[in-house]
């Protein structure tokens, strides 16, 4: 990693400080610059001189499409400054830190070839950090491009003479169709096909036909992979509620840059990462989750697929307050549901949409854990907040465990109606927040919000 002289610093003890430069990203929110919406940012470009690659920071908050077009910008930049001379220039992949996945290999190999110094197998290097320089990335002769026809609200990225995926501007799932071509499974069973000048595109039994944007080099062969037992859909109990297809698209988290308050829903995944570390560090928190049977998720519309568990049949009830998030979140399990193949255990999967927030509780019988967060805008409302811990006692067999998200003046209300507070931990003290605050520094939760471990008696 190769950073300049004024970056570096070193005092009198030896400690060495890095200052990282980042570029940034921003959602135009009037389609102009008036109106700029931090998304991300990554490690900052030599855009003059195209010398190494990037993976973006808080990847889950871009918007579909955005790495893509980030890596369509480098290529085109790298091939105009490549074009006279008579080898192209390796790159190297590096950022502080390293966030190394199959993902990002996957979306660099779509642009640049990888070559391993020394030898081994390229994407087991690249996910070690340690060796990931070790690779060293040059240019694929054909990389993917993407032709737009706004007539049709279509877009196709083409590689090879092939169309690999479209999406739809009207489409209300938010998720693209694929080329089969060598997949056990197509994701969400969205798949698309070439026949002559006509682009097909195939929801599970359901076609739809476009014209072609470009003439591709040959039809699309047979696929051959059959549809799966289920639809993500069927999750929710009374169909997927009606979404807007820029809801959809939209329904990632975005965290500001500066001091302002985190939004409820993009401050879900600090306890949701935790919960998730913790049941694999902590043998009594694994095992007690590992053994419930009836699960309850009342408002975790971001989170949802981080508290279900895919080894065993389990019953899951999920209640719902934003739907673009929690059709994300659908389509997430399905995909988790596909990776081991057991359809059966989705079937016990079940989205229950709230229309009101203290709607009378529907859970029945109790269950044997339960995440709850608390709607921030309850905070201020006396009598929502005190009908917290009788819901959850309600909804809560005896010796149950719950894992709430609330002020921090609802230990009270959970004592007082019986609950053993096992433990409690403010949010910002969690690490997984403070992981946050080395990429934005000045992140702010919602004043004294707390997790809260509690059972039952």
């Amino acid at each position: 990693m190769v950073y300049r002289d004024e970056d570096l610093s070193i005092d009198g003890t030896g400690m060495a400080s890095i200052r990282h430069r980042r570029d940034a990203f921003y959602v135009l929110e009037s389609g102009g610059f008036e109106q700029l919406c931090f998304m991300s940012c990554m490690g900052a470009m030599h855009w003059e001189q195209i010398d190494f690659l990037p993976v973006v920071e808080l990847f889950k908050s871009l918007l579909p499409g955005t790495g893509s077009a980030v890596f369509e910008l480098i290529r085109g930049l790298y091939d105009d400054q490549n074009n006279s001379q008579p080898v192209p220039r390796p790159l190297k992949y590096r950022g502080i830190p390293t966030y190394p996945s199959e993902a990002a290999f996957r979306l660099f190999s779509s642009f640049f070839e990888p070559r391993v110094t020394g030898g081994g197998e390229a994407l087991s290097v690249f996910m070690d950090p340690s060796h990931a320089h070790k690779i060293s990335w040059l240019p694929v002769i054909d990389p993917p491009v993407r032709y737009f026809d706004p007539a049709q609200h279509l877009c196709v990225t083409v590689q090879g003479g092939t169309p690999q995926k479209a999406t739809l501007a009207t489409d209300s799932a938010g998720a693209p169709y694929v080329n089969p071509v060598g997949r056990r499974v197509i994701p969400l069973d969205r798949s698309l096909r070439v026949d002559q000048d006509t682009l097909i595109l195939r929801d599970r039994t359901i076609e739809k036909a476009f014209k072609m944007v470009i003439r591709p080099a040959s039809p699309s062969p047979a696929s051959g992979v059959a549809i799966t037992p289920l639809d993500w859909r069927t999750v929710f109990a009374d169909g997927v509620p009606v979404i807007h297809p820029d809801e959809a698209y939209g329904a990632v988290l975005l965290y500001p840059e500066d001091d302002r308050e985190i939004a409820e829903l993009p401050a879900q995944p600090f306890v949701s990462d935790y919960l998730e570390d913790l049941g694999e560090q902590d043998r009594e928190i694994g095992t007690m989750i590992a053994q419930a049977k009836r699960v309850w998720i009342d408002n975790g519309d971001a989170v949802i697929a981080s508290c279900v568990l895919f080894d065993r049949p389990r019953e899951y009830q999920v209640s719902v307050r934003h739907a673009a998030y929690a059709q994300r979140q659908a389509q997430q399990l399905w995909m988790q549901c596909a990776a081991v193949g057991r359809w059966e255990w989705l079937q016990q999967i079940r989205f229950v949409t709230k229309e009101e927030p203290e709607h009378p509780l529907a859970v029945q019988p109790p269950c044997d854990l339960i995440y709850h967060w608390v709607p921030y805008e309850w905070f201020n409302s006396l009598t929502a907040l005190t009908s917290v811990p009788g819901r959850l006692r309600q909804a809560l067999r005896p010796g149950g465990r719950a894992f709430v998200v609330g002020p921090a003046s609802l230990r009270e209300g959970l004592m007082r109606h019986l609950f053993e507070v096992c433990w409690e931990e403010p949010v910002e003290e969690l690490p997984t927040f403070r992981m946050h605050r080395t990429i934005l520094p000045k992140a702010s939760l919602k004043a004294g919000l707390t997790l809260y471990h509690v059972r039952a008696t």
